[in-house]
């Protein structure tokens, strides 16, 4: 076997390598990012957000979380697009 087949094999699983260490390093961050915010800022408890209580069950409903996450997202990414 010609040594140039059996470098290129190698090449990609450094690149697959180099992908999920920048995805893994994102995931941290944004996991930090998540706990800190929850200590900071009281998403989760906002006024629109529901939470149903029996017995055995409990059914929570963050509405009013997920309106204000989806219009900041929103922001973000139209602000982001136009560079």
């Amino acid at each position: 076997m010609p040594p140039g087949k059996r470098a290129e094999p190698m090449t990609e699983l450094q690149s697959i390598g180099k992908l999920l260490i920048v995805v893994g390093g994102f995931l941290a961050v944004a996991g930090l990012l998540l706990l800190l915010a929850g200590r900071i800022w009281p998403l989760g408890r906002l006024p629109g957000d529901l939470v149903f209580r029996s017995e055995h069950l409990t059914v929570y409903l963050p509405l009013a979380t997920m309106l204000l996450l989806s219009l900041i997202l929103t922001l973000l990414i139209n602000l982001g697009g136009r560079r």
